[in-house]
């Protein structure tokens, strides 16, 4: 089954948390404090693997999470780092953030590696906290949590070449002709269901990877038909080889049947048109498709769209076709990589991170904001110490000036992100 479309959730591993603890030996009353960082999570990465050539795996597994870090522990003893997670996806994955849509990550390389979410940083031990004046801090933080994300994967085959037309003009039969590639091939529609790939060898110059693409028919960029499962494999392409039935076998417009295809390329990206294209004049060995193949000539060639004469089932003709898609390809670029518009790596600093307070009630206000629920998520308040900490923080940013500035009283409770607590100076 050929699958290239799946969504999946990942997750990066969280931080372990800090260690609380004081050194205790014999003939030691009062050791200094000896808490272990908590170790760092497990980064998510994505890697290129040869042996893939679908996305099937990912239909029953949907989940990825890297291991979370050890917690810190006594004697200084920092927690063991968390295992990164590596998931396989065959070359020309493209991974896309589910909500935006915007990409994380284009995996065109046989073995390349992309690191997607990195691994939480571990809690710092007590014994980062000890100062001349607080010598036995009983407060640790917690490790940081990750980030994890609803991912979208699509598979975009990668081709140098691809056989274009409406269904049932002969793309199989030229694919199974010109390469070792072994496609179903019967006369009715849409006997293609999936993307073929096959190699064009040396004799028609540098070899080249020529994919059959499938499902193409009029509205096929609206989602008709199989169009949106399809079109997505024509964005690599270099160049198109474009078919078309000269005979008009089942009654169809030669002519018409060429705008159609390209009418739909354009409005799924307007940059496909763009891309050298030669037409293939299909099944010239049936009487009627002379003055056809004349008509489309002294259109598309003034153009300097090269138009050839084939029939493919008796294989006349295609190695023309094969040479003159080798020519083009030899000063065409390397293959064509999606701009990364994303990288989840980027944070904002915590000390700029914004922040509004909502007064909700007469005695009830809530705090947003990235920068203090990530404080709430790494630091322990469970302690007087720790607590004491958390205020400082929220005084430095401003955000205590903020609530008096809303009227916020003394009893009054604030809440931020899961966190609640009564406000006194």
């Amino acid at each position: 089954m050929f699958v290239d479309k799946v969504k999946i959730k990942i997750k990066g591993g969280d931080g372990g948390d800090g260690c609380v603890s004081f050194f205790r030996a014999k003939y030691v009353v009062n050791g200094g404090p000896d808490g272990g960082d908590g170790g760092r999570g497990g980064c998510v990465v994505f890697e290129a693997d040869g042996g893939m050539a679908t996305l099937l795996d990912f239909r029953y597994t949907k989940v990825f999470a890297a291991q979370r870090g050890e917690d810190g522990s006594k004697r200084n003893c920092a927690g063991k780092s968390g295992e990164d997670i590596v998931i396989k996806v065959p070359v020309g994955t493209v991974v896309r953030e589910a909500e935006s849509g915007k990409v994380m990550a284009d995996i065109t390389e046989l073995g390349q590696r992309r690191v997607l979410i990195k691994g939480g940083r571990g809690g710092r031990g007590n014994q980062h906290f000890a100062t001349p004046v607080r010598q036995a801090p009983r407060y640790a933080e917690q490790g940081r949590r990750s980030k994890e994300y609803d991912v979208i994967l699509e598979l975009k085959l990668i081709a140098d070449a691809g056989l274009i037309g409406l269904p049932n003009v002969g793309k199989s039969t030229i694919l199974s002709m010109v390469t070792n590639a072994n496609p179903k091939i019967a006369n009715y529609h849409f006997t293609t269901l999936a993307p073929n790939l096959g190699v064009v060898r040396d004799k028609y110059g540098e070899d080249f990877v020529l994919a059959d693409i499938p499902g193409l028919v009029e509205g096929a960029s609206e989602g008709v038909g199989l169009g949106h499962d399809f079109l997505r494999h024509v964005e690599r392409t270099k160049a198109f080889i474009h078919v078309v039935d000269a005979a008009a076998v089942e009654g169809g417009d030669p002519l018409s049947d060429i705008e159609t295809i390209n009418t739909e390329l354009a409005s799924y990206n307007p940059d496909l048109p763009a891309r050298p294209q030669v037409i293939v004049c299909n099944k010239m060995d049936i009487p009627e498709a002379q003055a056809n193949y004349e008509k489309i000539k002294a259109i598309y060639e003034p153009k300097g769209i090269q138009v050839f004469a084939a029939s493919a089932a008796s294989n006349q003709g295609l190695d023309s076709v094969m040479k003159a898609v080798a020519d083009i390809l030899k000063n065409y670029p390397e293959n064509i990589v999606f701009a990364e518009e994303y990288d989840p790596f980027v944070e904002v600093k915590v000390d700029v991170e914004p922040f509004t307070v909502t007064k909700v009630s007469d005695t009830y206000y809530l705090v947003e904001g990235v920068g203090v629920e990530k404080m709430v998520g790494y630091t322990s308040i469970d302690t007087e110490k720790g607590f004491a900490f958390f205020q400082k923080y929220l005084r430095d940013r401003g955000i205590i000036e903020a609530l008096e500035a809303k009227g916020i009283q003394e009893g009054d409770t604030v809440r931020i992100y899961d966190l609640e607590f009564e406000f006194y100076k």
